[in-house]
């Protein structure tokens, strides 16, 4: 009963209380007449300074400056800043971190210019930082309609260009953001995202164009990449990764036949570019449904790399990795643009980390892309040997599954290495791979129909670890001129997801691994030599910037997608050998001090 009676006197206290608020802030409207809309924030000085991104920018990019998914064109994620070195490196410390508010896989990197910071995330979100301070500029988000099929929740990355931040979000859609105020100018649809279409990757702009792929091969969609006028929105071309009937590459698909609607073909990862060409190189993923049984022939242009010619979207090139690929081994990564040298020739090359486990070596031209070599770097089992002309591999029956037909093959399907990029030092001439050893797989082909959105794959199958491994992840150093590798670091509990990041000072910086760490290696000879716990896993693309004559390392911390199933795996394989991975995603700052 009393509490009863305090209960009411409160409740009519809490009235008489409100209606004197009310009345007062009532009096103080009508004494200061309608409500006054706050004025608007001003502009931050540093986005007031905002510098355009120019097409000379972008092909000399300013050192301190990183405007681009790996900086510059040839994809060799380096940066020419030194002040970062071997002999001080163990004095790097966090400067500031920034909590992005979303999970996920985190797997952008921090794009820098003139003193602002662009970062994506999961969730459709894009965030400029000041570089100075950490502190938040703006921020957009662009919530996914209801329905929306984005199995892979990440993002890898913005483009720069004039005063604009472009920005693939998951359903398929293409948006130009303004860079001083975080506002949308426009957007367009790549593809409709009810038929399987969504993207991860980041935009590229070259010659003028803003560039994108599509992803969805698991949901039998036909692959692209598409050119967008910066200005409008405006679709410029588009260049398909599986031919038509009567195009080139055609004749490789079961002929009468409509596979090729359905043929997969993703692009997942930015292009790489050569601006003298004026060819962008374009890695593919697998073929739908996955078994290459139910699409005899080699299914050009599938698992490949091909160049395509910016100005006008025609192929003018290609190297197919895998003939009537069966495996899930898209060849998701570009390989990077780098000259090397085979006894007293010098090849303008290509060079790729393959998902199938082998390291290729290629040389570009205006056009054709050629074969010089190929060796594996993992575990590689299916491959009995490689054409010495052509790179064509010889395959083992046994290793290629099939409809009703069951096969083991190393690697798994995740790859030897997937999406995460190599980096490339021309000080060391060597190139650095983030690599997973000792996970095979097995894997069987069922019927499946194709059902617009629905999956495709048509296989089920079991990834697992190889009895006793005693590690999964490493990081390798290969001379490009030797064609030889020089040093390993091994992970003994953890896989390798981190991409690379290579600098002037003779440092390599990767994250990837379950502990949470960000590392960083001696260039020369592997040594680790600082290592770091952030708040999470680091499956982000590092990056190097510098501000008022200071050099700076940043990098996103975020565990998510295809690391977290790879951590499954293992758990499953070795239960309570692996620690948990905490989720949250935050950037982070470092600096020596």
């Amino acid at each position: 009963m009393f509490r009863n009676r305090t209960f009411k006197i409160l409740i009519l206290a809490s009235a008489v209380a409100t209606v004197l608020i009310f009345g007062t802030f009532a009096a103080q409207q009508q004494a200061q007449g309608p409500a006054q809309q706050a004025p608007p924030a001003p502009t931050p000085a540093v986005l007031q300074n905002y510098k355009p991104v120019t097409a000379e920018r972008l092909k000399s990019p300013e050192p301190g400056d990183w405007l681009m998914v790996r900086r510059t064109y040839d994809g060799w994620g380096y940066s020419p800043l030194d002040q970062i070195t071997t002999k001080n490196i163990e004095r790097l410390q966090p400067v500031w971190s920034f909590s992005t508010g979303v999970v996920s896989g985190h797997e952008a990197p921090p794009i820098v210019n003139n003193g602002v910071m662009f970062v994506a995330t999961p969730s459709n979100q894009v965030i400029a930082i000041d570089v100075r301070t950490g502190k938040l500029l703006w921020r957009f988000r662009r919530p996914a309609p209801e329905g929306a099929n984005i199995p892979h929740q990440t993002s890898r990355g913005v483009a720069l260009y004039g005063d604009k931040v472009f920005f693939a979000v998951g359903e398929a859609v293409l948006v130009a953001i303004d860079a001083k105020t975080g506002k949308e100018l426009w957007a367009t649809k790549i593809e409709e995202n009810k038929n399987g279409y969504y993207t991860t990757m980041a935009p590229l702009v070259a010659d003028g164009k803003v560039l994108v792929g599509a992803s969805g091969g698991e949901f039998g969609i036909r692959g692209f990449i598409a050119a967008f006028d910066p200005d409008t929105g405006k679709e410029l071309w588009k260049a398909f990764t599986v031919p038509a009937p009567g195009e080139p590459g055609s004749e490789t698909w079961p002929q009468g036949g409509d596979q090729w609607k359905n043929g997969g073909g993703s692009v997942w990862v930015t292009p790489n570019y050569d601006a003298e060409t004026n060819l962008v190189f374009v890695g593919t993923g697998n073929g739908g449904p996955w078994m290459g049984d139910k699409r005899p022939g080699d299914n050009l242009y599938t698992s490949s790399t091909i160049a395509v010619d910016v100005a006008t979207g025609k192929i003018k090139g290609h190297f197919q990795y895998d003939p009537n690929e069966s495996w899930d081994w898209d060849e998701v990564s570009p390989p990077i643009l780098v000259d090397f040298k085979r006894g007293s020739r010098t090849y303008k090359g290509l060079i790729d980390v393959g998902r199938d486990g082998y390291l290729w070596f290629l040389e570009r031209s205006s056009g054709k892309i050629s074969f010089v070599e190929g060796k594996p770097f993992v575990r590689q089992n299916v491959y009995k040997s490689l054409d010495p002309e052509t790179g064509r591999p010889v395959v083992d029956p046994d290793r290629k599954p099939g409809t009703g037909k069951m096969a083991e093959f190393c690697p798994s399907l995740w790859g030897g290495k997937n999406w995460p990029p190599i980096a490339f030092s021309p000080k060391t001439r060597m190139i650095y791979i983030p690599a997973n050893e000792n996970i095979c797989g097995e894997m069987i082909g069922i019927d499946v129909s194709y059902t617009p959105g629905r999956g495709y794959t048509g296989q089920r199958g079991n990834t697992f670890l190889l009895p006793n491994a005693d590690h999964v992840g490493e990081v390798q150093a290969w001379d490009v001129d030797t064609g030889k590798k020089v040093w390993t670091h091994m992970y003994p509990n953890s896989m390798n997801w981190g991409p690379m990041l290579a600098t002037a000072g003779g440092l390599v910086f990767s994250g990837g691994t379950n502990d949470r760490y960000f590392h960083a290696f001696d260039a020369k000879t592997g040594k680790l030599l600082w290592q770091f716990p952030t708040n999470s896993g680091i499956t982000s693309q590092p990056t190097s910037f510098a501000i008022d004559g200071k050099q700076y390392i940043a990098v996103q911390s975020g565990w998510g997608v295809d690391p977290a199933g790879m951590q499954g795996v293992l758990n499953r394989g070795r239960p309570g050998e692996f620690p948990d991975v905490p989720q949250g995603g935050a950037v982070w700052v470092f600096a020596v001090k």
